[in-house]
């Protein structure tokens, strides 16, 4: 991970955060001195399962996965993009062991709010509470979404459901491999499925 100087950081995050719930002076202010900006590059983990983590993340531009090992086979969860918020649950918002590892899967860009920093807006800044529940409700929808994806039987009908409920580009930019993982299906079967999803 490489990370700009203070003078070189891009504050997209601040403009993000109030887009959710507008911010007060006082808030912008203290996230304009304490946020900051980092560069990971392609296949880089970000977080490994068992370790603490200690940031929020904002992409600007790039693409993440969240992932966990089945004895020797890594099992993907999750997938996000710009303009979405990522860390590890377990290891941001209860202080333990990340359960997941997170990977980058192009080079990606982010904003970062420390955890410090992070409870000190939640005791300080009535906004960032408001920010904060309607950041979980969205987390909540989404959860949903994967919660429903895993119980559909068909392979079909599970990338069916994904097409209809994810980023259109997803598709062509996560590599088949952990897209077929995610989906629960083997990678020549969502190879078949696709070309069949672009023939109609």
């Amino acid at each position: 991970m490489s990370e700009p100087s203070s003078a070189e950081k891009n504050l997209y995050i601040i403009i993000f955060l109030n887009s959710i719930y507008p911010m007060g002076k006082e808030l912008r202010s203290f996230l304009s001195k304490n946020i900051k900006s980092c560069h990971f590059q392609k296949n880089e983990l970000i977080v490994k399962a068992g370790e603490k983590c200690e940031r929020l993340y904002l992409i600007k531009e790039g693409l993440v996965r969240g992932y966990f090992y089945n004895g020797k086979e890594e099992i993907t969860t999750w997938m996000d993009s710009e303009n979405e918020i990522f860390t590890s649950i377990t290891g941001f918002f209860s202080n333990k062991p990340a359960m997941e590892n997170i990977q980058c899967l192009e080079d990606t860009y982010c904003d970062y709010l420390d955890y410090k920093d992070y409870k000190y807006c939640l005791g300080h800044f009535s906004e960032m509470n408001h920010i904060s529940r309607i950041m979980l409700e969205e987390y909540y929808r989404l959860s949903e979404q994967r919660v429903l994806l895993a119980r559909i039987p068909s392979a079909i009908n599970r990338l069916d459901y994904f097409m209809e409920h994810s980023k259109i580009e997803y598709a062509e930019r996560i590599p088949k491999k952990y897209l077929a993982s995610f989906l629960a299906m083997r990678p020549e079967t969502l190879s078949r499925l696709l070309k069949k999803y672009s023939d109609n």
